[in-house]
Protein backbone atom coordinates (compact mmCIF):
# COMPACT_ATOMS: atom_id res chain seq x y z
CA UNK A 1 0.00 0.00 0.00
CA UNK A 2 1.45 3.47 -1.04
CA UNK A 3 1.52 5.86 1.74
CA UNK A 4 0.21 9.51 0.67
CA UNK A 5 3.45 11.35 1.35
CA UNK A 6 3.92 14.99 1.85
CA UNK A 7 5.64 15.24 -1.72
CA UNK A 8 2.94 13.78 -3.42
CA UNK A 9 0.45 16.63 -1.76
CA UNK A 10 3.01 18.96 -2.43
CA UNK A 11 2.86 17.88 -6.48
CA UNK A 12 -1.32 17.76 -6.40
CA UNK A 13 -1.87 21.20 -4.88
CA UNK A 14 0.62 22.85 -7.32
CA UNK A 15 -1.19 20.86 -10.26
CA UNK A 16 -4.53 22.13 -8.95
CA UNK A 17 -3.93 25.62 -7.11
CA UNK A 18 -5.52 27.47 -10.30
CA UNK A 19 -8.66 25.63 -10.18
CA UNK A 20 -8.73 25.39 -6.48
CA UNK A 21 -8.36 29.65 -6.10
CA UNK A 22 -11.40 31.73 -6.11
CA UNK A 23 -13.74 28.28 -6.66
CA UNK A 24 -17.27 28.00 -4.99
CA UNK A 25 -18.62 25.33 -2.96
CA UNK A 26 -21.75 24.46 -4.87
CA UNK A 27 -22.40 21.29 -2.75
CA UNK A 28 -20.99 19.29 0.44
CA UNK A 29 -21.77 15.60 1.09
CA UNK A 30 -20.48 13.00 3.36
CA UNK A 31 -21.04 9.62 2.60
CA UNK A 32 -19.38 8.33 5.64
CA UNK A 33 -17.16 9.11 8.80
CA UNK A 34 -14.43 8.99 6.77
CA UNK A 35 -15.09 10.37 3.43
CA UNK A 36 -16.31 13.59 1.95
CA UNK A 37 -17.34 14.88 -1.24
CA UNK A 38 -17.25 18.91 -2.71
CA UNK A 39 -18.83 19.87 -6.06
CA UNK A 40 -16.69 22.73 -6.84
CA UNK A 41 -17.31 25.57 -9.82
CA UNK A 42 -14.58 27.56 -11.36
CA UNK A 43 -13.58 28.87 -14.66
CA UNK A 44 -16.60 27.52 -15.89
CA UNK A 45 -16.03 23.96 -14.96
CA UNK A 46 -17.73 21.80 -12.18
CA UNK A 47 -15.49 18.81 -10.35
CA UNK A 48 -16.02 16.89 -7.64
CA UNK A 49 -13.42 17.21 -4.52
CA UNK A 50 -13.10 13.84 -2.71
CA UNK A 51 -11.46 13.57 0.54
CA UNK A 52 -10.68 10.68 2.32
CA UNK A 53 -9.24 10.21 5.87
CA UNK A 54 -9.07 6.31 6.05
CA UNK A 55 -6.02 5.38 7.80
CA UNK A 56 -4.93 3.16 4.95
CA UNK A 57 -6.53 5.14 1.78
CA UNK A 58 -6.41 8.31 3.40
CA UNK A 59 -5.83 11.13 0.30
CA UNK A 60 -7.47 14.11 -1.37
CA UNK A 61 -8.03 14.47 -4.96
CA UNK A 62 -10.64 15.13 -7.99
CA UNK A 63 -13.22 12.56 -8.46
CA UNK A 64 -13.65 10.90 -12.31
CA UNK A 65 -17.01 9.28 -12.37
CA UNK A 66 -15.73 6.03 -13.40
CA UNK A 67 -13.79 6.11 -10.20
CA UNK A 68 -16.78 7.53 -8.19
CA UNK A 69 -18.52 4.06 -8.77
CA UNK A 70 -15.77 1.86 -8.09
CA UNK A 71 -15.78 3.82 -4.65
CA UNK A 72 -19.31 2.85 -4.30
CA UNK A 73 -20.57 6.18 -2.91
CA UNK A 74 -24.02 6.26 -1.18
CA UNK A 75 -25.19 9.50 -0.06
CA UNK A 76 -27.37 9.00 3.36
CA UNK A 77 -30.68 10.62 3.99
CA UNK A 78 -29.90 12.17 7.23
CA UNK A 79 -26.41 13.70 7.16
CA UNK A 80 -24.22 13.49 9.77
CA UNK A 81 -23.80 16.69 11.99
CA UNK A 82 -20.48 17.35 10.83
CA UNK A 83 -21.59 17.31 7.43
CA UNK A 84 -24.46 20.02 8.31
CA UNK A 85 -21.91 22.47 10.00
CA UNK A 86 -20.04 22.41 6.85
CA UNK A 87 -22.91 23.35 4.91
CA UNK A 88 -24.20 25.59 7.31
CA UNK A 89 -20.51 27.65 7.00
CA UNK A 90 -19.16 26.82 3.62
CA UNK A 91 -22.02 26.01 0.80
CA UNK A 92 -21.54 28.78 -1.94
CA UNK A 93 -18.50 30.14 -0.15
CA UNK A 94 -15.66 30.89 -2.05
CA UNK A 95 -11.91 29.43 -1.48
CA UNK A 96 -9.77 32.58 -1.20
CA UNK A 97 -6.78 30.87 -1.26
CA UNK A 98 -5.23 27.25 -0.56
CA UNK A 99 -2.17 26.59 1.40
CA UNK A 100 0.31 23.64 2.76
CA UNK A 101 2.14 23.80 5.66
CA UNK A 102 6.07 23.80 4.45
CA UNK A 103 6.88 19.71 4.55
CA UNK A 104 2.93 18.86 5.90
CA UNK A 105 0.31 16.26 5.10
CA UNK A 106 -1.48 18.97 5.44
CA UNK A 107 -3.48 21.33 3.20
CA UNK A 108 -5.41 24.50 4.40
CA UNK A 109 -8.30 25.92 2.37
CA UNK A 110 -9.26 29.61 3.21
CA UNK A 111 -13.04 30.72 3.07
CA UNK A 112 -14.28 34.19 2.95
CA UNK A 113 -17.86 34.23 4.09
CA UNK A 114 -20.89 35.26 6.15
CA UNK A 115 -21.85 34.25 9.57
CA UNK A 116 -25.84 34.70 11.14
CA UNK A 117 -25.48 38.62 11.34
CA UNK A 118 -24.01 39.14 7.55
CA UNK A 119 -20.68 39.62 9.15
CA UNK A 120 -18.02 38.82 6.79
CA UNK A 121 -15.66 36.18 8.54
CA UNK A 122 -12.44 34.26 7.84
CA UNK A 123 -12.50 30.13 8.01
CA UNK A 124 -10.29 27.65 7.19
CA UNK A 125 -10.60 24.09 6.72
CA UNK A 126 -7.84 22.30 7.56
CA UNK A 127 -7.35 18.66 6.08
CA UNK A 128 -4.80 16.38 7.61
CA UNK A 129 -3.57 13.42 6.03
CA UNK A 130 -1.49 11.17 8.68
CA UNK A 131 -2.32 7.77 8.79
CA UNK A 132 -4.43 7.35 11.69
CA UNK A 133 -4.66 10.53 13.30
CA UNK A 134 -6.01 12.06 10.06
CA UNK A 135 -9.18 14.48 10.19
CA UNK A 136 -11.08 17.45 8.75
CA UNK A 137 -10.99 20.28 10.84
CA UNK A 138 -13.02 23.75 10.47
CA UNK A 139 -11.91 26.84 12.45
CA UNK A 140 -11.97 30.24 12.67
CA UNK A 141 -8.86 31.69 11.02
CA UNK A 142 -9.35 35.29 12.89
CA UNK A 143 -9.66 33.47 16.48
CA UNK A 144 -8.08 30.25 15.71
CA UNK A 145 -11.30 28.86 17.92
CA UNK A 146 -12.02 25.39 16.25
CA UNK A 147 -15.94 24.99 14.94
CA UNK A 148 -15.64 21.37 14.47
CA UNK A 149 -14.12 18.42 13.63
CA UNK A 150 -14.88 15.10 11.61
CA UNK A 151 -13.40 13.48 14.70
CA UNK A 152 -13.28 15.01 18.35
CA UNK A 153 -9.99 14.07 19.66
CA UNK A 154 -10.55 13.78 23.69
CA UNK A 155 -7.66 13.91 26.22
CA UNK A 156 -7.94 10.50 26.89
CA UNK A 157 -6.87 9.65 23.46
CA UNK A 158 -4.49 12.56 22.76
CA UNK A 159 -2.39 14.20 25.88
CA UNK A 160 -0.78 16.21 23.12
CA UNK A 161 -3.35 17.73 21.19
CA UNK A 162 -6.93 17.48 21.62
CA UNK A 163 -9.30 18.48 18.58
CA UNK A 164 -12.86 19.80 19.38
CA UNK A 165 -15.52 22.19 18.73
CA UNK A 166 -14.35 25.41 21.34
CA UNK A 167 -10.99 24.66 21.45
CA UNK A 168 -7.75 26.61 19.70
CA UNK A 169 -6.29 24.84 16.86
CA UNK A 170 -2.15 24.03 16.54
CA UNK A 171 -0.58 22.03 14.40
CA UNK A 172 0.93 18.64 15.33
CA UNK A 173 4.09 18.62 17.59
CA UNK A 174 6.91 17.09 15.58
CA UNK A 175 7.15 19.33 12.53
CA UNK A 176 9.04 17.53 9.75
CA UNK A 177 12.25 19.42 8.71
CA UNK A 178 12.16 18.40 4.76
CA UNK A 179 9.73 16.91 2.34
CA UNK A 180 8.84 13.35 2.98
CA UNK A 181 8.81 10.87 -0.06
CA UNK A 182 7.82 7.26 0.84
CA UNK A 183 8.97 4.16 -0.83
CA UNK A 184 7.18 3.76 -4.14
CA UNK A 185 5.87 7.54 -3.50
CA UNK A 186 3.19 8.38 -6.55
CA UNK A 187 5.44 11.53 -7.05
CA UNK A 188 8.16 9.86 -8.58
CA UNK A 189 6.14 9.28 -11.10
CA UNK A 190 6.99 12.26 -13.79
CA UNK A 191 3.60 12.51 -14.96
CA UNK A 192 1.93 16.17 -15.75
CA UNK A 193 -1.52 14.92 -14.40
CA UNK A 194 -0.46 13.24 -10.74
CA UNK A 195 -4.62 13.53 -10.02
CA UNK A 196 -5.51 10.99 -12.16
CA UNK A 197 -2.67 8.84 -10.25
CA UNK A 198 -3.70 9.30 -7.40
CA UNK A 199 -7.79 8.91 -8.14
CA UNK A 200 -7.17 5.80 -10.08
CA UNK A 201 -4.76 4.11 -7.60
CA UNK A 202 -7.18 4.76 -4.45
CA UNK A 203 -9.97 4.27 -5.98
CA UNK A 204 -8.84 0.61 -7.06
CA UNK A 205 -7.38 0.26 -3.50
CA UNK A 206 -10.83 1.03 -2.13
CA UNK A 207 -12.67 -1.27 -4.38
CA UNK A 208 -11.01 -4.06 -4.03
CA UNK A 209 -11.14 -3.34 -0.12
CA UNK A 210 -14.93 -3.82 -0.71
CA UNK A 211 -15.33 -6.42 -2.64
CA UNK A 212 -13.15 -8.44 -0.16
CA UNK A 213 -15.65 -7.24 2.92
CA UNK A 214 -18.46 -7.73 1.00
CA UNK A 215 -17.66 -11.15 -0.12
CA UNK A 216 -16.68 -11.91 3.43
CA UNK A 217 -19.77 -10.79 5.08
CA UNK A 218 -22.34 -12.51 1.98
CA UNK A 219 -19.79 -16.11 2.89
CA UNK A 220 -20.19 -15.56 6.79
CA UNK A 221 -23.69 -15.08 6.57
CA UNK A 222 -24.84 -17.96 3.95
CA UNK A 223 -22.79 -20.24 6.03
CA UNK A 224 -24.10 -19.12 9.54
CA UNK A 225 -27.43 -19.84 8.24
CA UNK A 226 -26.42 -22.72 6.04
CA UNK A 227 -25.14 -24.57 9.27
CA UNK A 228 -28.45 -23.45 11.30
CA UNK A 229 -30.30 -25.44 8.95
CA UNK A 230 -28.61 -28.46 8.89
CA UNK A 231 -28.26 -28.60 12.29
CA UNK A 232 -32.24 -28.24 12.57
CA UNK A 233 -33.00 -30.81 9.92
CA UNK A 234 -30.66 -33.33 12.38
CA UNK A 235 -32.87 -32.38 15.08
CA UNK A 236 -36.02 -33.05 13.23
CA UNK A 237 -34.95 -36.17 11.64
CA UNK A 238 -33.84 -37.86 15.21
CA UNK A 239 -37.43 -36.61 16.33
CA UNK A 240 -38.83 -38.47 13.29
CA UNK A 241 -36.99 -41.33 14.27
CA UNK A 242 -38.65 -41.39 17.57
CA UNK A 243 -42.10 -41.00 15.88
CA UNK A 244 -42.14 -44.43 13.40
CA UNK A 245 -42.94 -46.13 16.83
CA UNK A 246 -46.26 -44.38 17.00
CA UNK A 247 -48.11 -47.37 15.33
CA UNK A 248 -47.79 -49.02 18.65
CA UNK A 249 -49.88 -46.70 20.46
CA UNK A 250 -52.90 -47.21 17.84
CA UNK A 251 -52.53 -50.95 18.48
CA UNK A 252 -52.48 -50.45 22.16
CA UNK A 253 -55.71 -48.85 22.01
CA UNK A 254 -57.03 -51.40 19.65
CA UNK A 255 -56.20 -54.05 22.25
CA UNK A 256 -57.40 -52.70 25.02
CA UNK A 257 -60.65 -51.76 23.42
CA UNK A 258 -61.25 -55.66 21.91
CA UNK A 259 -60.69 -56.55 25.72
CA UNK A 260 -62.56 -53.65 27.58
CA UNK A 261 -64.94 -56.67 29.58
CA UNK A 262 -62.16 -58.73 29.77
CA UNK A 263 -59.79 -56.67 31.59
CA UNK A 264 -60.40 -55.22 35.59
CA UNK A 265 -60.26 -51.32 35.69
CA UNK A 266 -56.91 -49.39 37.64
CA UNK A 267 -54.44 -52.57 36.74
CA UNK A 268 -51.04 -51.47 36.12
CA UNK A 269 -50.85 -53.63 33.89
CA UNK A 270 -52.63 -55.51 31.09
CA UNK A 271 -52.03 -58.91 29.42
CA UNK A 272 -53.70 -59.17 26.16
CA UNK A 273 -53.05 -61.06 22.99
CA UNK A 274 -51.79 -59.54 19.83
CA UNK A 275 -53.43 -60.52 17.03
CA UNK A 276 -50.97 -58.92 14.48
CA UNK A 277 -47.79 -60.73 16.18
CA UNK A 278 -49.76 -64.10 17.04
CA UNK A 279 -48.37 -63.63 20.34
CA UNK A 280 -49.38 -62.45 24.21
CA UNK A 281 -47.87 -58.91 25.13
CA UNK A 282 -47.78 -57.57 28.46
CA UNK A 283 -49.09 -53.36 28.00
CA UNK A 284 -48.06 -50.87 31.14
CA UNK A 285 -51.08 -49.01 31.88
CA UNK A 286 -51.71 -45.55 34.23
CA UNK A 287 -53.67 -47.42 37.71
CA UNK A 288 -55.51 -44.11 38.10
CA UNK A 289 -56.94 -44.83 35.19
CA UNK A 290 -59.78 -47.23 33.52
CA UNK A 291 -58.97 -49.00 30.49
CA UNK A 292 -61.39 -47.14 28.44
CA UNK A 293 -59.50 -43.90 29.32
CA UNK A 294 -55.89 -45.58 28.95
CA UNK A 295 -57.14 -46.82 25.28
CA UNK A 296 -58.49 -43.52 25.21
CA UNK A 297 -54.97 -42.21 26.22
CA UNK A 298 -52.91 -44.33 23.63
CA UNK A 299 -55.28 -42.99 20.70
CA UNK A 300 -54.51 -39.30 21.92
CA UNK A 301 -50.77 -40.10 21.79
CA UNK A 302 -50.76 -41.71 18.21
CA UNK A 303 -52.85 -38.59 16.97
CA UNK A 304 -50.15 -36.29 18.30
CA UNK A 305 -47.86 -37.84 17.24
CA UNK A 306 -48.99 -38.50 13.72
CA UNK A 307 -49.58 -34.51 13.29
CA UNK A 308 -46.30 -33.91 14.60
CA UNK A 309 -44.34 -36.21 12.02
CA UNK A 310 -46.95 -34.61 8.81
CA UNK A 311 -45.53 -31.23 10.41
CA UNK A 312 -42.43 -32.08 10.84
CA UNK A 313 -41.47 -33.59 7.45
CA UNK A 314 -43.14 -30.82 5.72
CA UNK A 315 -40.76 -28.63 7.76
CA UNK A 316 -38.33 -30.83 6.99
CA UNK A 317 -38.99 -30.68 2.79
CA UNK A 318 -38.64 -27.21 3.80
CA UNK A 319 -35.55 -26.42 5.36
CA UNK A 320 -34.06 -28.95 2.68
CA UNK A 321 -34.67 -26.36 0.00
CA UNK A 322 -33.50 -23.57 2.22
CA UNK A 323 -30.33 -25.81 2.23
CA UNK A 324 -30.01 -26.12 -1.31
CA UNK A 325 -30.46 -22.55 -1.51
CA UNK A 326 -27.83 -21.32 0.69
CA UNK A 327 -25.21 -23.88 -1.10
CA UNK A 328 -25.98 -22.20 -4.13
CA UNK A 329 -25.42 -18.63 -2.75
CA UNK A 330 -22.38 -20.28 -1.91
CA UNK A 331 -21.34 -21.25 -4.69
CA UNK A 332 -22.29 -17.64 -6.38
CA UNK A 333 -20.41 -16.06 -3.87
CA UNK A 334 -17.40 -17.97 -5.08
CA UNK A 335 -17.96 -17.58 -8.97
CA UNK A 336 -18.87 -13.65 -8.52
CA UNK A 337 -15.93 -11.26 -9.75
CA UNK A 338 -17.34 -7.92 -9.51
CA UNK A 339 -19.18 -6.29 -6.77
CA UNK A 340 -22.50 -5.58 -8.17
CA UNK A 341 -22.47 -9.47 -8.49
CA UNK A 342 -22.00 -9.40 -4.03
CA UNK A 343 -24.65 -6.44 -4.07
CA UNK A 344 -27.24 -8.41 -5.43
CA UNK A 345 -26.01 -11.40 -2.68
CA UNK A 346 -26.37 -9.21 0.16
CA UNK A 347 -29.67 -7.48 -1.26
CA UNK A 348 -30.88 -11.27 -1.60
CA UNK A 349 -29.59 -12.79 1.71
CA UNK A 350 -31.11 -9.73 3.88
CA UNK A 351 -34.65 -10.69 4.70
CA UNK A 352 -35.69 -7.06 4.89
CA UNK A 353 -34.06 -6.46 1.68
CA UNK A 354 -35.49 -9.74 0.18
CA UNK A 355 -38.62 -8.25 -1.39
CA UNK A 356 -36.98 -5.05 -2.31
CA UNK A 357 -34.34 -6.79 -4.49
CA UNK A 358 -36.38 -9.10 -6.56
CA UNK A 359 -38.30 -6.03 -7.32
CA UNK A 360 -35.73 -4.71 -9.11
CA UNK A 361 -34.02 -4.78 -12.44
CA UNK A 362 -31.92 -7.80 -12.96
CA UNK A 363 -28.47 -7.48 -13.90
CA UNK A 364 -27.82 -9.32 -17.23
CA UNK A 365 -26.71 -12.66 -17.08
CA UNK A 366 -23.38 -14.13 -18.88
CA UNK A 367 -24.72 -14.88 -22.65
CA UNK A 368 -22.90 -17.14 -25.19
CA UNK A 369 -23.76 -17.92 -28.97
CA UNK A 370 -23.28 -21.69 -29.50
CA UNK A 371 -23.98 -22.34 -33.59
CA UNK A 372 -26.34 -19.08 -34.17
CA UNK A 373 -28.33 -20.24 -31.01
CA UNK A 374 -28.17 -17.56 -27.77
CA UNK A 375 -27.46 -19.23 -24.47
CA UNK A 376 -27.46 -17.54 -21.27
CA UNK A 377 -25.88 -18.48 -17.83
CA UNK A 378 -26.66 -17.15 -14.26
CA UNK A 379 -24.29 -16.28 -12.00
CA UNK A 380 -26.75 -15.90 -9.03
CA UNK A 381 -30.02 -16.81 -7.38
CA UNK A 382 -31.60 -13.19 -8.82
CA UNK A 383 -30.33 -13.74 -12.28
CA UNK A 384 -31.27 -17.86 -12.08
CA UNK A 385 -35.06 -16.24 -11.82
CA UNK A 386 -34.81 -13.76 -14.30
CA UNK A 387 -33.45 -16.20 -16.76
CA UNK A 388 -36.60 -18.58 -15.76
CA UNK A 389 -38.92 -15.65 -15.31
CA UNK A 390 -38.43 -13.27 -17.89
CA UNK A 391 -36.23 -14.78 -20.81
CA UNK A 392 -37.31 -17.79 -21.46
CA UNK A 393 -39.98 -19.60 -23.51
CA UNK A 394 -42.07 -22.31 -23.49
CA UNK A 395 -39.91 -23.92 -26.14
CA UNK A 396 -36.64 -23.04 -24.78
CA UNK A 397 -34.37 -25.96 -22.90
CA UNK A 398 -33.25 -25.32 -19.64
CA UNK A 399 -30.14 -27.15 -18.35
CA UNK A 400 -28.84 -27.72 -14.60
CA UNK A 401 -26.52 -29.92 -12.87
CA UNK A 402 -28.37 -32.77 -10.79
CA UNK A 403 -27.74 -32.79 -7.08
CA UNK A 404 -25.04 -30.47 -7.34
CA UNK A 405 -24.88 -26.61 -6.72
CA UNK A 406 -24.89 -24.61 -10.06
CA UNK A 407 -25.78 -22.34 -12.48
CA UNK A 408 -29.33 -22.16 -14.47
CA UNK A 409 -28.29 -22.33 -18.30
CA UNK A 410 -31.26 -21.63 -20.98
CA UNK A 411 -30.97 -22.44 -24.81
CA UNK A 412 -32.91 -20.21 -26.58
CA UNK A 413 -34.09 -22.81 -29.19
CA UNK A 414 -36.88 -25.05 -29.44
CA UNK A 415 -35.04 -27.64 -31.89
CA UNK A 416 -31.09 -28.06 -30.44
CA UNK A 417 -28.80 -30.34 -32.35
CA UNK A 418 -26.88 -32.56 -30.04
CA UNK A 419 -23.94 -30.28 -30.24
CA UNK A 420 -26.06 -27.49 -28.95
CA UNK A 421 -27.27 -29.94 -26.35
CA UNK A 422 -23.86 -30.97 -25.26
CA UNK A 423 -22.23 -27.71 -24.86
CA UNK A 424 -24.86 -26.46 -23.10
CA UNK A 425 -24.50 -29.02 -20.83
CA UNK A 426 -20.70 -28.58 -20.24
CA UNK A 427 -21.76 -25.27 -19.50
CA UNK A 428 -23.79 -26.39 -17.00
CA UNK A 429 -21.15 -28.20 -15.60
CA UNK A 430 -18.24 -25.76 -15.94
CA UNK A 431 -20.60 -23.18 -13.98
CA UNK A 432 -21.45 -25.65 -11.17
CA UNK A 433 -19.44 -26.92 -7.62
CA UNK A 434 -18.94 -29.96 -10.02
CA UNK A 435 -16.74 -28.40 -12.63
CA UNK A 436 -13.52 -30.04 -11.08
CA UNK A 437 -15.38 -33.31 -11.02
CA UNK A 438 -14.89 -36.04 -13.85
CA UNK A 439 -17.87 -36.90 -14.54
CA UNK A 440 -21.19 -34.83 -13.62
CA UNK A 441 -24.84 -35.35 -14.62
CA UNK A 442 -26.97 -32.71 -16.01
CA UNK A 443 -30.69 -32.78 -16.87
CA UNK A 444 -32.28 -30.60 -19.12
CA UNK A 445 -35.73 -30.32 -20.22
CA UNK A 446 -38.38 -27.69 -21.78
CA UNK A 447 -38.70 -24.37 -19.94
CA UNK A 448 -42.46 -25.68 -19.75
CA UNK A 449 -42.02 -28.50 -17.83
CA UNK A 450 -40.81 -26.23 -15.73
CA UNK A 451 -42.44 -24.99 -12.04
CA UNK A 452 -41.55 -22.23 -9.77
CA UNK A 453 -43.64 -23.23 -6.46
CA UNK A 454 -45.52 -20.38 -4.69
CA UNK A 455 -43.31 -18.79 -1.94
CA UNK A 456 -40.07 -20.78 -3.35
CA UNK A 457 -36.70 -19.33 -2.85
CA UNK A 458 -35.46 -17.63 -5.77
CA UNK A 459 -34.07 -19.85 -8.31
CA UNK A 460 -35.65 -22.72 -7.30
CA UNK A 461 -37.77 -24.47 -9.61
CA UNK A 462 -39.34 -28.25 -9.93
CA UNK A 463 -39.11 -30.00 -13.10
CA UNK A 464 -40.35 -32.80 -14.85
CA UNK A 465 -39.80 -34.84 -18.14
CA UNK A 466 -36.58 -33.96 -17.93
CA UNK A 467 -33.69 -36.10 -19.27
CA UNK A 468 -29.85 -36.39 -18.40
CA UNK A 469 -26.81 -36.28 -19.72
CA UNK A 470 -23.02 -37.28 -17.88
CA UNK A 471 -20.47 -34.68 -18.82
Amino acid sequence: MISYDSLTLKKWTEQNKEFLTDARVQKIQQPTRRDFVFILRNKGETKKLYININPLYHHICFMSKENEAKRLIEIPAKPPMFCMLLRKYLENARITHINQPEFERILEFYFETYNELSEKIYLCLAIELMGKHSNVILYNYDTNVILGCAHNVGAEKSREREMAGGLPYVYPAGRPNSWYEGENSLANNNVNDINTLIDDYYSNCIYKDKLERIKEKCRQTASAKLKKDKNSLKKIEIRLKKDVNSDKYRLYGDLLMANLYNLKDYQKYADVYDYESNKEIKIELDETKTVKENANNFYKLYNKAKTSTAKLSEFSEHLNANIQYYEQILYSIEIADCISDFLEIEHELEPENKIKSEKKSAIEPLEFDIDGCKVYVGRNNRQNDYIVSKLSRDEDFWFHTKDCAGSHVLLRCSEPSDKQIFECAKLAKEYSKGKESSKVGVIYTKRKFLKKPPGANLGYVTYKCEQEIIV
